[in-house]
């Protein structure tokens, strides 16, 4: 079996229908039909049972599914270090990213992979409501997390910057007449509640009072900015972010006024103890060599 046919029947099992598979691996209906009566063939039973309205995978086809899924990325995986190592690059790291200014850190990136050509640098997007479950499975090598964070099987690396705190409100809000808020009158409106972990690290994003001991009301659960930028938009909630947010989330529904009682927000480099290498050492210590970034003016 090719690796392009594998790579098509776990699309389809993800996406169990053909049209988006299709459109998703830019291939036509009549290839990704052809490729799966192939597989049925080499199978001799039916991998998915199909109607005019949906497709679902048969208990042989869940089977197939589960064992080709790990093969499959081992294979992915060999084939990009292969690559890697035929370009002279022996390791990758991954850089996850939870603020949204990857940009304004280019000086560490620039350094690095000026110092380390042998390392792939690879920065990401990283949801901040299984931040810490990604970086513990693995699927990053470091993470760029808000302070603080107290976790037994995580370091904590150099700060790389620190901004003050804006809050997101729909153009039409009544806070919009202001040009400055505090957290006081920001604690008049509901926030974004999230299942994130630990509670203590989502508290110091959103603090659940203000120094007065108001208690801020939290709403609406979301799961990433997306959802909590699309909510502030329609007046559902109010949202605190860090400063950089007014320069990468640029919308017409969307206006931010500067929070006057709250301190800059930190942003450090995090990693899981047990897999600090070479690369991970590398980075952190350009980032204490060049410092944290200079606040914006």
């Amino acid at each position: 079996m090719e690796l392009r046919d594998i790579e098509i029947f776990l699309t389809l099992a993800e996406e169990l229908h053909f049209g988006r598979t299709a459109a998703r691996l830019c291939l036509s209906p009549a290839r990704v039909t052809q490729a799966i009566q192939k597989q049925e063939r080499q199978v001799g039973a039916p991998l998915f049972e199909r109607t005019n309205r949906t497709v679902r995978l048969t208990p042989v086809g869940r089977q197939f599914r589960d064992d080709l899924r790990p093969l499959y990325a081992g294979l992915k995986d060999s084939m990009e270090r292969a690559q890697l190592a035929g370009q002279g690059i022996t390791g990758t790291l991954r850089v996850g990213m939870l603020p949204a200014n990857a940009y304004d850190l280019r000086p560490y990136w620039d350094v690095f992979r000026l110092r380390h050509p042998q390392w792939k640098l690879r920065v990401q997007k990283t949801q901040f409501s299984d931040a810490f479950t990604t970086l513990r499975r693995g699927d990053i090598d470091v993470l760029i997390a808000w302070l603080p964070i107290d976790e037994p099987d995580l370091t904590v690396g150099p700060v790389l910057f620190a901004e003050p705190r804006v809050l997101a409100v729909s153009t039409g809000h009544e806070l919009t007449r202001r040009t400055s808020v505090s957290l006081e009158m920001a604690a008049d409106f509901q926030h974004p509640q999230s299942d994130t972990r630990p509670d203590y690290w989502y508290d110091a994003y959103i603090p659940r009072e203000t120094r007065r001991g108001r208690t801020i009301e939290r709403g609406p659960v979301v799961q990433n900015t997306e959802e909590a930028i699309t909510f502030a938009s329609m007046a559902e909630i109010v949202v605190l972010f860090p400063a950089h947010m007014t320069r990468y989330w640029v919308r017409p529904d969307i206006a931010y006024l500067p929070v006057t009682d709250m301190g800059p927000l930190p942003y450090a480099l995090v990693w899981r103890s047990e897999t600090e290498n070479e690369p991970i050492r590398a980075l952190a210590e350009i980032a204490r060599e060049l410092g944290p970034l200079a606040p914006e003016n």
